[in-house]
């Protein structure tokens, strides 16, 4: 199946306890695909970039056989910019900079050989926008994955809830989560958000793993304990890459393969997280990522006796 991504190419500037970096390759939808193509998924994606977006980035995607056709590039515009610090837990940042440039005035066009893919990943773009990507497609696609924040809630709830409507799957963070649904229980909020439209919520937490909810059902997925961690800028998106990936490839959206999905998206961010930007992303070896894999499926394993 085809997977079509919808989100930012930007230049993100990074700022960690353990470094920091200059302009470098960023992005909700590089995360997603570059994560997606380590499953040999045929993944597409739908953007727009600046005149000063250098070549050298849209061939490492092309390189990575994910389509560009549809990142649009504004000659006379500037790429989406984000500068951000992280504190020392990694968990919490201050945004330095957000220079919408071109994305102000972002009017996604669909190309025609891609109005009729199977699986659609919303990355978090303005609820408008994924509307309007949602209402080019052909037709209704086998699946829809949202991602969306609590800024979206705050500025155009109405709107992100027409949305949420059309959806087959969310992904959240816990507070975000609590704030749609009203709910502190992270179970009841996910009860609540499902009678919102989505069949599936994905509520991440972070260095503490992600929950998955469909229905009465409820699977837990693991963070990897990791040595060392870098830059935590791409891992929500690499993570929503990974699962979606690997729900484009395998073809099944029952509740069993989504727990595999999270398990994989799960391995993809942990390495994401190691190096800043997409560098670890772009070097991953398909031994190592089978490697990881495997560590998430000794980590939880146990055998008892009552």
């Amino acid at each position: 199946m085809k997977l079509l991504a919808v989100g930012t190419v930007a230049y993100d500037a990074i700022e960690t306890p353990f470094g920091k970096t200059d302009k470098i390759l960023g992005g909700a939808a590089t995360y997603i695909g570059l994560a997606a193509s380590k499953l040999g998924t045929e993944v597409n994606i739908i953007s727009v970039v600046g005149g000063d977006f250098q070549q050298k980035y849209l061939d490492l995607l092309e390189n990575h056989k994910i389509g560009i056709q549809g990142i649009e590039k504004v000659e006379d515009g500037k790429t989406f910019f984000w500068s951000g610090i992280y504190h020392e837990d990694m968990n919490s940042r201050d945004t330095l900079v957000t220079e919408l440039n071109v994305l102000e005035s972002f009017n996604p066009v669909i190309p025609e050989d891609l109005k009729n893919s199977e699986v659609l990943m919303l990355g978090n773009l303005h609820p408008a926008v994924q509307l309007s990507v949602i209402e080019q497609m052909s037709e209704k696609p086998k699946l829809i994955v949202l991602d969306t924040m609590d800024f979206w809630m705050n500025s155009t709830l109405d709107l992100l809830l027409k949305v949420i409507a059309k959806v087959d799957v969310i992904t959240i963070n816990d507070s975000e989560a609590r704030q749609l649904s009203g709910e502190f229980s992270l179970v009841k909020a996910a009860k609540k958000i499902q009678q919102l439209g989505p069949k599936f919520v994905v509520i991440k937490k972070g260095e503490h793993g992600a929950l998955l909810f469909h229905k009465e059902q409820v699977f837990f997925a693991p963070a990897m304990p990791l040595e060392e961690i870098l830059d935590p800028t791409g891992a929500g998106d690499s993570f929503a890459g990974g699962m979606t990936g690997y729900l484009a490839k395998s073809e099944d959206f029952a509740f069993e393969n989504l727990k595999k999905a999270i398990i994989v998206g799960s391995a993809l961010a942990s390495y994401t997280v190691e190096k800043f930007g997409v560098e670890r992303l772009v070097e991953l070896t398909q031994q190592e990522f089978e490697s990881r894999l495997e560590s998430f499926k000794t980590l939880t394993s146990y055998d008892y006796n009552i």
